[in-house]
């Protein structure tokens, strides 16, 4: 079965991530950096931000008052979404990751991977390219 389309075009393009947060500019500086992204905008009201590195899809970062992290890996408070980035060695990352502001999360399910919980405390895993 084919896709469904509109005029022969995909429905829609471009994905692209948000993340919700109770600071989205200092969000935005910690994966900027954890990246080498620029951030790319950062609403005057504080209420949005974007880093891109000008060949992927932005990543943005979304103001939620009261915001509650997720709690992994439990399911009391669902991660619903994690980002996973490529490194090629774990331990010369981690040390800079903690740096920017990162928490190493005690359970370490992996050996290819580590999971750090970023400064608003969503789950990310550094992961051997």
């Amino acid at each position: 079965m084919a896709a469904p389309t509109v005029g022969g075009m995909a429905i829609a393009t471009n994905p692209q991530f948000v993340l919700d947060c109770p600071d989205p500019a200092a969000l935005a500086r910690f994966y900027a950096a954890l990246l080498d992204w620029e951030v790319a905008r950062v609403e005057e009201d504080g209420g949005w931000a974007s880093i891109t590195d000008g060949r992927h899809p932005p990543i943005h970062f979304q103001r939620v008052d009261g915001f509650r992290p997720p709690v992994w890996p439990g399911q009391e408070h669902p991660q619903q979404i994690h980002l996973d980035v490529d490194v090629p060695d774990l331990e010369v990352a981690e040390g800079p990751t903690l740096a920017l502001g990162a928490t190493k999360h005690p359970h370490q399910p992996g050996e290819t991977f580590r999971v750090y919980l970023d400064p608003a405390g969503h789950p990310f895993c550094l992961c051997v390219a």
